[in-house]
């Protein structure tokens, strides 16, 4: 069983997996009122001795929702001994898609961080994101309505395979990262992976 951790964005989302099996899994609103703990403890209940993995999102997302489910996850694996997943956040976003999407992740003050089919990437507000592909992602409502305003088109998340389906998928190919190596992802200004 693995626990699959992502706090970067608009919404946190928490599942646990075993193969492509999703066996449960949590979303929320971030922000403040949001508790990765609380969150982790209602979804494993009594199967933390049976985790054999714990993924984080790395970003580009929220700094402080970033590094919250990163210390969560790393305390956990390490608690644990068990080993410590990288994935990215906008990669977990194009796995929910059925389709070729530009992901979006939430950067805050009407702002996105974005990854095309065509493998730009950057952070950027409405009008500035690439306009040939649908966007996924959580973000803000206020962001929504940008993005909307500007013309895009989101697909909604009924249409969309859930968070722990896509994590599911992604899980077995995810990088190990070394417990004291752990490195959040985050954009420049500029566009570029920091």
């Amino acid at each position: 069983m693995i626990l699959v951790i992502d706090t970067s964005s608009a919404k946190s989302a928490l599942a646990l997996v075993e193969g492509d099996t999703v066996l449960t899994e949590l979303l929320a609103d971030s922000g403040r009122t949001f508790d990765t703990g609380s969150a982790a403890s209602q979804l494993l209940g009594p199967n933390v001795p049976n985790l054999s993995a714990v993924a984080i999102a790395l970003g580009p997302g929220s700094f402080t929702g970033v590094r919250s489910g990163i210390s969560f996850g790393l305390g956990l694996a390490l608690g644990l001994r068990v080993p410590l997943l990288g994935l990215g956040t906008l990669e977990l976003v194009r796995a929910r898609a059925p389709q070729p999407v530009t992901a979006l992740s939430e950067a805050g003050r009407g702002r996105v961080y974005y990854l095309a089919p065509d493998g730009r990437t950057g952070i950027g507000e409405a009008i500035e994101i690439p306009a040939e592909w649908p966007l996924a992602g959580w973000t803000r409502p206020a962001t929504t309505a940008g993005l909307l305003a500007a013309g895009h088109t989101i697909l909604e998340e009924a249409r969309l395979l859930s968070f722990g389906g896509a994590a599911a998928t992604m899980v077995e190919g995810a990088q190990r990262v070394a417990y004291d190596r752990v490195k959040p992802v985050y954009m420049s200004p500029f566009g570029g992976l920091v």
